[in-house]
């Protein structure tokens, strides 16, 4: 099997052994093999015929799966490469293929065949009425795939994996509306006729509900529908096999069904809402009953219910509250609460989003009497969380990484973050300390509360004079016997009232003592680690008199049971302390806490000590802490005063260059040399000019042997801070010059521009430099042509950082032909920038409007909106033609007869984009003009 482009139909005999590779081969560079050849038949334009081929020799389950997903997937992408006369043969092929499955068949192969049936009606316009045609063919012969085509038609219309704009969507919906009453009739002679059958009966419910989620069914009367009837009768356990537990597939069905009439309900359904409300709250006992079989996904169903219904109600509880006459607030909250109560936190965690929302609309309503009547609920919300946060008293240690519960635990801080200012945080403070004082409360009791305490005390008052010193204290006597977590929580805890600490300076001498000597502690020293780093950072100011003892802390730092992030935020905070010190004594200061990166990584280099990743033995190590004591020392400056950290930077320049050229090879840690260089540039600003020309020499050298784009990203980083220079300019323009021979190599190669986004990422960065800081001498670069020809042609990229720097260089190049009028050189970029647009302006906008059509993602539109406004600002009559020239190249028809935009949406799009005066509204224009195409 060659693993080169198809030219020819393989034979079938072929295909049988790659798909038995495949699946059975135990070899895994067979299987590699294999999957990379049928990944290359599946694109080709022979899968059409062989995927039809397999399934009708249905010679086993795994060469039938194969052609289902193919024929799929197929129809979804590549619906193009068939002529329109060959459409109704692969329709026909395709009910063929329906016709013959029975009870034996696979489902998931049925579901392939259904989806490729419903992708193509979609696509076929010629095909009229095609639920018609499939109830007329099948009801009677074919129930079950029928019901599974049927159920996966509105799915596929709505979810837009088949790219056939919004007319064709909104005509396929009145066709769907057409038809509803058919759909309805079958649904009920389904019902009447398989009242036993299991699996059809979820069908029913699924069918019913995929039409009911596009409003294909209207919701008028509805409640009268004989589905919805057995939902509910599923629901309540009543009707056929009420002795039986009911199965959890029909039990999900149904749950999902009444969730979604909740998220279709609408203002004027007053019958449908009360019908809905009413018998929601009858499944209160069910949900019991279920709780008392701990039939814990039952429960879960009814929870999802109860919280959809007051999410749907959301907006009537809160008129209620405000004095408007409701039935239903105070209902449906005990409703959720009452699942909060569930013993597993799984169930409760269903209703977090309601109580985001909730909190949501009480802080934009922000009235005190509305927040009042609230309160009540959020005080039993944090009381349920508050339990269901506790561990398992017979636990030992501390929860790990990746665990649910500890997943669990952070959704919980996070909420209790979003709704505390309903109760105060002082009250929520209180109330957990008030557990902590209750006679005999066990360690999981006090850890949860302490948990509670932690995600609220940044939000303490420093002012507070009466609980935190308490707690304080507490923490400061804790005995050492006490369980591990509840020593590790109580430190994080000391760490998140650092604000309160800033301004109570007396304790910190004592706070630090308690954190430094819990930091050898296996299991708490990482969490004394995250709490100096807090407090370090918040109370830089009060702690100079701390360093010399920071420093020599951090000389030990290895010897504690702590990682490397653990250390990194040690750094942060010491750095943070040393930019408060006076000048004259920074200097030494991070001498010796660089001294601790330098000297390891110099005994490497040294040593010829090949690298291991997370050990001590990895550069990277070292590298990242340098970057944070660099990132993290910010010096105030008078104008003209020298850096203190100046000279550390000429010291620590040689060290990391020997890097760099050991390591040469290594991306990883080259990216790491470079962000180191990037923090202690950006730490000293232009006050090391004799690193420049050493610097780019090296990066210039290495880059046309390695290619590393983060070269690129540093050399961005010079150019930010000495373009301004101009004795600097003609050095970091031959920089560019050096760069663009081998950036270029890459880029133009066949999907070169795909293939390395980072690159594309970091060379239009650095252009986009160089017209913030030295806009005139970049654009009478040689280069600019062809860097201007590479913007174009990337336009389409998909990759989201990759896209933004090239708009940002479009946008860029644009904005220097404006500007203030009295600068000498801004006659000379404006020609510049007009010739340049004169030549190449219809051809951005054809680019960046295809690109938006085609290719970019809905949230990538924002910059390219960016670009258009600064077209239009520079010349709204040559913008406004360009446009016009670039709508005419967009397809009328796709598909054999798809309509995708009409010429009235396009003049309405390139009227609202002309008369546009902010990126926003330019925005939501390409959003609704890809609608018409996707």
């Amino acid at each position: 099997m060659k693993m080169a482009e198809l030219n020819q139909k393989p034979a079938l005999d072929i295909v049988y052994l790659a798909i038995s590779a495949l699946y059975n081969n135990p070899n895994n560079e067979e299987k590699e093999r294999a999957s990379q050849w049928l990944g290359i038949l599946q694109k080709s334009v022979f899968a059409w015929t062989i995927a039809d081929e397999l399934l009708h020799h249905k010679r086993d389950l795994e060469s039938c799966y194969f052609a289902a997903q193919t024929m799929r997937s197929k129809i979804q992408h590549s619906f193009h490469e068939l002529p329109l006369e060959a459409h109704v043969s692969l329709r026909d092929s395709l009910l063929e293929h329906i016709s013959q499955i029975n009870e034996n068949t696979n489902t998931v192969i049925v579901t392939q065949l259904c989806l490729a049936l419903a992708d193509l009606a979609l696509q076929m316009p010629t095909w009229h009425r095609a639920v018609l045609d499939l109830i007329n063919r099948f009801s009677s012969t074919h129930t079950w795939p029928l019901l599974e085509v049927l159920t996966v038609l509105p799915e596929e219309l709505e979810s837009r994996s088949v790219r056939i704009g919004e007319n064709r969507r909104l005509e396929l919906l009145e066709d769907l509306k057409t038809c509803a009453p058919t759909i309805n009739e079958f649904l009920k002679h389904c019902c009447n006729t398989n009242c036993d059958n299991m699996s059809v009966n979820i069908k029913i419910i699924r069918c019913f509900t995929s039409w009911v989620s596009v409003r294909a069914i209207s919701l008028d009367g509805i409640h009268f529908h004989i589905v919805l009837l057995k939902a509910f009768d599923i629901l309540v356990h009543k009707g056929e096999g009420e002795k039986q537990s009911v199965p959890g597939a029909m039990h999900d069905a149904a749950a999902d069904c009444i969730c979604t009439m909740l998220q279709c309900l609408e203002d004027e359904h007053q019958a449908l809402e009360m019908y809905l409300f009413n018998n929601i709250m009858t499944l209160e006992v069910a949900y019991h009953m279920s709780v008392a079989k701990e039939d814990q996904e039952k429960s879960m169903n009814y929870c999802r219910i109860f919280t959809e219904l007051a999410e749907t109600f959301l907006k009537r509880i809160i008129s209620q509250c405000n004095g408007e006459s409701q039935p239903y607030a105070e209902q449906i909250l005990d409703l959720v609460l009452v699942c909060l109560g569930h013993h597993d936190y799984e169930v409760a965690e269903v209703t977090f989003n309601f109580w985001y929302l909730l909190s949501e609309e009480l802080y934009q309503t922000n009235t005190k009497q509305l927040t009042d009547m609230f309160r009540p609920y959020i005080e039993r919300l944090i009381t349920a969380l508050c339990r269901h946060c506790q561990m398992e008293p017979d636990h030992e240690g501390l929860l790990e990484d990746g665990d649910d519960f500890k997943d669990f635990r952070l959704k919980v801080s996070d909420l209790i973050k979003d709704v505390v200012f309903i109760v105060g945080s002082s009250n929520c403070f209180r109330q957990m300390f008030m557990n902590l004082q209750a006679p005999g409360v066990s360690w999981d009791t006090s850890e949860a509360a302490l948990f509670i305490m932690q995600a609220v005390a940044k939000n303490i008052l420093p002012t507070e004079n009466e609980i935190v010193p308490k707690v304080v204290e507490a923490i400061l006597n804790l005995q050492q016997n006490a369980h591990v977590a509840v020593r590790h929580t109580s430190v994080l805890l000391l760490g998140e009232l650092c604000e309160w600490i800033e301004k109570h300076p007396i304790t910190l001498q004592p706070i630090l003592n308690f954190l430094v000597c819990y930091l050898p502690q296996p299991g708490v020293g990482a969490a004394a680690a995250t709490a100096l780093q807090n407090i370090c950072t918040r109370c830089n100011e009060h702690m100079a008199c701390h360093v010399p003892i920071l420093i020599q802390l951090m000389r030990q730092v290895d010897s504690f049971p702590i990682n490397n992030n653990a250390v990194i935020g040690l750094l942060k905070g010491v750095a943070a302390i040393i930019s408060c010190m006076p000048h004259t004594e920074i200097t030494n200061s991070m001498r010796e806490l660089c001294s601790f990166q330098m000297t390891p990584l110099c005994q490497l280099i040294d040593n010829g000590i090949v690298p291991i990743k997370g050990t001590k033995s990895d550069p990277v190590l070292w590298l990242d802490r340098l970057s944070s004591i660099f990132k993290n020392v910010n010096i105030k400056l008078e104008k003209n005063e020298p850096n203190p950290c100046r000279l550390n930077a000429l010291e620590v320049w040689p060290t990391l260059s020997r890097t760099i050229d050991k390591y040469q090879g290594d991306l990883r840690i080259m990216e790491r040399c470079c962000r180191s260089l990037r923090f202690m540039l950006r730490c000293v600003s232009q006050q090391v000019p004799d690193l420049l020309k050493p610097l780019v020499e090296q990066l210039v050298r290495l880059y046309l042997i390695h290619k590393h784009s983060c070269f690129l990203y540093l050399g961005s980083i010079l150019v930010d801070e000495y373009a301004m220079m101009n004795d600097c300019v003609a050095g970091l323009l031959e920089m560019l010059k050096a760069f663009i021979e081998p950036t270029f190599q890459m880029l133009v190669e066949k999907d070169g521009l795909r293939n390395h986004p980072d690159t594309v990422d970091d060379f239009f960065r650095l252009c986009a430099r160089f017209l913030q800081r030295a806009p005139l001498p970049f654009l009478e670069c040689e280069a600019m042509s062809p860097i201007l020809e590479c913007s174009l042609s990337a336009c389409n990229l998909d990759h989201k950082e990759a896209n933004t720097s090239v708009m940002k260089f479009l946008y860029g190049l644009i904005a220097v032909s404006q500007g203030s009028k009295q600068q000498p050189d801004f006659k000379k970029r404006q020609d510049i920038v007009t010739e340049i647009l004169t030549s190449y302006g219809q051809q951005l906008v054809t680019n960046l409007l295809h690109a938006c059509v085609f290719y970019l993602h809905s949230y990538m539109l924002a910059e390219v909106a960016d670009v258009l406004v600064e077209l239009l600002n520079w010349d709204k009559k040559f913008t406004g033609e360009w446009l016009t020239i670039a709508l005419e190249t967009l397809p009328k028809q796709v598909n054999g007869g798809i309509i995708t935009a009409t010429p009235q949406q396009l003049s309405n799009f390139h009227e609202t984009v002309i008369e546009s005066k902010t990126s926003k509204s330019i925005t939501q224009a390409l959003k609704k003009l890809t609608r018409l195409y996707r």
